[in-house]
């Protein structure tokens, strides 16, 4: 049985992403604050895909801060259950790999996620994808942006099968980053 998130665990979840990730930025030419891309991700999930579970939408709040920040599984577990701890694990990088290997492995790695998992992953990519064509990395080049989108299609391909509108949604955002990157 899933069980929808109050009020109080979302809050919970974007008050210890905001302090974890109170010092980052992210690579658009804005350096927006880093804390607002988790919850876009989570945002998308629920209105987009129609994502409820708390856990799910409690990770995905907390998708990066394994990856980008000083927190341990241990503290996530603590913070907010095992199972929010394994799903934000499940969508982490070993950031001691090189980022081609990375990169490589999320491919590779994608369609054995679980299916809450992927659903993150879709959220993260729609976001991502958006971000690299609207908003862009200062210093990207329209051809990296261009890979940039080839991989995360590839990435995508991997987690099709949720069923969800966050594919559909994953299709026209790509088309249209294509279209901008190709202008």
């Amino acid at each position: 049985m899933q069980v929808r998130p109050t009020p109080l665990d979302l809050l919970a979840a974007l008050d210890f992403a905001a302090d974890k990730h109170r010092h980052q930025r992210r690579k658009d030419r804005e350096s927006s604050p880093y804390v607002n891309h988790p919850i876009q991700v989570a945002e998308v999930l629920a209105r987009i895909g129609k994502v409820s579970a708390r856990d799910v939408l409690v990770a995905a709040i907390l998708h990066d801060t394994l990856e980008d920040t000083a927190t341990t599984k241990r503290e996530l577990v603590a913070r907010f259950g095992a199972r929010v701890a394994c799903l934000v694990a499940e969508v982490t990088d070993d950031k001691s790999l090189p980022k081609a290997v990375r990169k490589r492995l999320q491919v590779e790695h994608a369609p054995a996620l679980s299916r809450a998992a992927k659903l993150i992953k879709l959220g993260d990519k729609i976001c991502n994808v958006r971000d690299v064509a609207e908003s862009p990395p200062a210093g990207w080049s329209r051809a990296r942006r261009i890979a940039y989108l080839r991989w995360s299609r590839e990435v995508v391909a991997g987690c099709r099968g949720t069923g969800t509108a966050l594919e559909r949604e994953f299709d026209r955002v790509l088309r249209h980053a294509a279209r901008l990157c190709l202008r």
